[in-house]
């Protein structure tokens, strides 16, 4: 075989390991037994591990130096040379890390993601605090092998959103933190919806086929997405042809599984959309978590939250739900747009949302400054709940505990659900540049000319372009929150 097949072969193995350990994290999250956890567990250890030794063995690191050498590299396509060069980088990374120290760190975050849920339930952050300590050195160490000559706070940051800084998002949070305080401030002093009027029940089974016609209605493809259920909703992604999207559904909250599906829907559309051209290559992994979480973003609040993406299927709603017709749609979405002081952030609008993302972002800063220790975090998190919004959670379980990314050592992800959110303040300016009026768009229910758009100007390109690339390409200017300001005012001044 030549050299690019003997790599692709191998990659072809590292995708096979990966298929069946994301199946084991889909199966522990969703339907797996109690009793069944540390087991799987064990499997799931046993697997990363073996991609690990696998991604980072001498055979794999000789076959992709000498595919990066120049002569062989000119002989790729765009596709390898992308792939080639992606890979290489992170080998480089990778290597330095001692594989009995990965399988440790893996068991590490693996024993906290099932402490988690249980603290949570309990309502006791005592449960999880030494494993919660044990991760954080675990990722500190971690980022010392890969990352040796960057702050471990500034190598997660651009672990998760390639080619950002501290200094960026303290320049973009502050603006946002200076202009919504007093505005959360004004528009949660104005009377608020009857939210008496959408507390009935409305069964499991049905909210999940709400969700299904949702989110084929905005573009996904249907042939291509498997769902389940979960305590907190995520989505992952198998390859290209199979995008697994979760759910949690409230038999007397309908609206927030409703909105759930639509901001995953959001990310497996992204994933679906990439060229299948970079299938099996690092084209197609997605790594920069600010662009991923501006589509669901984009699609739960920008589109979802706007009275005209209800219009055309506001029937159809009813049909589903018949307790809708005694709402008139200016009532539902006035309940879609409320602002209000809450404590959990999945829950919280599109406003506050921000806020809670500041909160958490600050706080990782500071224990990664060394300026705060697990074990006064749960002082800490309300302490800053009161600060940004005025409220105080009345236990951890609404307060410290209520997520699940420190669990797993996803340090420095927080930041990209608000980055998400200023890149999509620039993405509407750049659609209605191109396309028009949103208003007019959905109205008409065409939400699949967005989507298309989206395809074209951004999903394709999978990981090909970071961030700012695209923001460059999109949008013709660096970043700036003033656009999801302008849009935050403009809707909420009315």
């Amino acid at each position: 075989m030549t050299l690019l097949e003997q790599y692709q072969e191998i990659n072809k193995k590292l995708g096979y390991l990966a298929h069946a350990t994301s199946l084991m994290h889909w199966d522990m999250e969703t339907t797996a037994p109690d009793g069944a956890m540390e087991k799987l567990s064990e499997a799931i250890t046993y697997f990363s591990t073996e991609s690990f030794k696998l991604s980072t063995s001498d055979e794999a690191y000789e076959l992709v130096s000498k595919l990066s050498e120049p002569e062989e590299f000119e002989k790729l396509d765009d596709v390898m040379k992308f792939d080639i060069s992606r890979t290489k980088r992170d080998l480089d990374k990778l290597r330095r890390v001692p594989a009995d120290f990965f399988e440790e760190y893996v068991k590490t975050t693996t024993k906290a993601s099932i402490t988690w849920p249980k603290a949570k339930q309990n309502n006791d952050f005592s449960m999880y605090e030494k494993d919660l300590e044990a991760v954080i050195d675990a990722v500190k160490k971690y980022q010392g092998y890969t990352n040796p000559d960057k702050k471990v706070y500034d190598a997660l940051i651009d672990q998760y959103e390639e080619g950002m800084t501290q200094e960026t998002i303290d320049r973009v949070f502050g603006e946002l933190r200076k202009e919504l305080v007093p505005l959360v401030e004004k528009v949660t002093a104005r009377p608020q919806p009857d939210h008496s009027k959408f507390t009935f029940f409305v069964p499991a089974h049905v909210q999940k086929k709400v969700c299904e016609f949702l989110i084929e209605y905005m573009g996904m493809d249907m042939n291509r997405i498997a769902l389940g259920e979960t305590e907190h909703p995520f989505t992952t992604n198998m390859n290209l042809y199979d995008v697994r999207v979760t759910n949690h559904y409230k038999e007397n909250a309908f609206i927030e599984p409703i909105f759930s599906a639509i901001h995953e829907g959001g990310h497996a559309i992204f994933e679906q959309n990439v060229d299948h051209k970079y299938d099996g290559t690092a084209g197609s992994r997605i790594g920069y978590m600010g662009l991923h979480e501006s589509q669901s973003r984009f699609y739960e609040n920008i589109l979802g939250r706007n009275i005209n993406f209800w219009k055309p299927i506001w029937p159809k709603m009813i049909e589903f739900i018949p307790e809708l017709k005694d709402v008139t749609l200016e009532e539902f979405v006035a309940e879609i747009n409320s602002v209000q002081r809450s404590f959990i952030r999945t829950e919280a609008d599109e406003l506050t949302y921000c806020l809670h993302v500041i909160l958490r972002y600050e706080i990782e800063r500071e224990i990664f400054d060394g300026k705060v220790q697990v074990k006064d975090l749960p002082a800490v998190w309300n302490k800053k709940m009161e600060e940004l919004l005025g409220i105080t959670p009345p236990d951890d379980a609404h307060g410290v505990l209520q997520d699940m990314h420190w669990s797993d050592g996803s340090f420095g992800y927080f930041p990209s659900y608000l980055l998400g959110s200023i890149y999509d303040g620039m993405f509407l300016e750049a659609i209605e540049k191109d396309l028009g009026s949103i208003d007019d768009i959905l109205a008409a229910g065409d939400i699949k000319k967005i989507t298309k758009w989206l395809k074209e100007n951004i999903h394709q390109y999978g990981s090909t372009r970071i961030s700012s690339e695209v923001l460059e390409k999109v949008c013709g200017k660096e970043l700036s929150a003033q656009p999801l300001i302008k849009y935050f005012k403009a809707k909420y001044d009315k």
